[in-house]
């Protein structure tokens, strides 16, 4: 495995940059799949599109160990990760890609809250004071005048916490599951998921040629290099580190939704972003011992900071 790198390698210094731009077209490709497709479908058919790639990148050498012996976790997280797709795609109709991928930052403050339930973790109070801001930023975007602002904000925040789950569930049960096989059995499952919800909701159409094109490249970037990168820099990064880093990519996805889809965030907007993002930036950097800590109830010296 490589050593952990702070950033400064050669290989990480080329990667991180190309992962920032992947990571931040999620959304904006959600917007680019709906004239040709209802989401349901767009979600569906660039999912199978990222297994079909996985697999061909894989050529073909992947075994049914890993399915047989975790099919429960597989479905779990096909359906947290399917859902959570799902309703992505339905949320871009409502707001913009930018304003999406800010919301969905708020996934750390989910996995705090799990570690505090789950793990029985501790909060500091640089990270109460951090979750407090974060979660101000989030009220400001959503709760704004206009039903469609609402609806869409609260679709992307409740897809969050779905994605948090799976990923506190991938985090305690698939660290032995190989790497190749993982990939492709969790893309392969999230697909099946999603293809259930397009024909339960009637929404299943077959492509046209240009959509036919929209869902390669959508399969190729969101799914194949958006997640492989990410698995790549993790290797050589702590985790804490990279989370503090995509934090910009609400920044670079509010740049491509401006420059494709024209509009520009409302002062609202913009203040509430500004809010979130320091706040998770706060709640990152603490966790990651970058912050003094102070347990609530009580302050620890500089000497005897606790882990929360």
């Amino acid at each position: 495995m490589p050593a952990r790198s702070d950033g400064t390698d050669a290989v990480t210094r080329l990667t991180l940059p190309l992962l920032l731009i992947a990571d931040s077209l999620y959304f904006v490709f959600a917007r680019l799949l709906l004239p040709h497709f209802p989401p349901a479908a767009g979600a569906f058919y660039m999912m199978a599109a990222g297994a079909v790639l996985v697999w061909a990148f894989m050529r073909g050498r992947i075994g049914l160990g890993a399915l047989r012996r975790h099919p429960w976790f597989f479905l779990s997280i096909g359906l947290l990760v399917g859902v959570n797709t799902n309703m992505g795609f339905v949320a871009v109709r409502y707001v913009d890609p930018g304003t999406a991928s800010l919301l969905s930052r708020t996934s750390i403050l989910f996995s705090l809250a799990l570690g505090i339930l789950w793990l029985r973790e501790r909060l500091t109070r640089v990270e109460v004071a951090g979750t407090a801001l974060a979660l101000a930023g989030v009220a400001v975007i959503s709760f704004q005048p206009g039903d469609y602002l609402r609806v869409g904000a609260l679709i992307v925040i409740a897809s969050t916490l779905l994605y948090a789950l799976h990923s506190a569930v991938v985090k305690r049960f698939g660290g032995d599951i190989p790497f190749g096989e993982f990939l492709f059995y969790r893309v392969a499952a999230v697909a099946a998921v999603l293809f259930v919800l397009a024909v339960a909701q009637g929404a299943l159409v077959w492509p046209s040629a240009v959509g036919w094109g929209w869902l390669l490249l959508a399969g190729l970037v969101n799914v194949v290099i958006s997640r492989g990168l990410y698995y790549l820099v993790l290797r050589r990064m702590d985790m804490s580190v990279l989370t503090i880093i995509l934090t910009l990519t609400p920044v670079v996805t509010w740049l491509w939704s401006i420059a494709l889809f024209g509009g520009r965030p409302t002062a609202a907007e913009i203040g509430g972003g500004v809010a979130t993002l320091a706040g998770v930036l706060i709640v990152t950097a603490s966790r990651a011992g970058l912050l003094g800590a102070y347990t609530l109830g009580r302050s620890k010296g500089r000497n005897q900071t606790t882990q929360p």
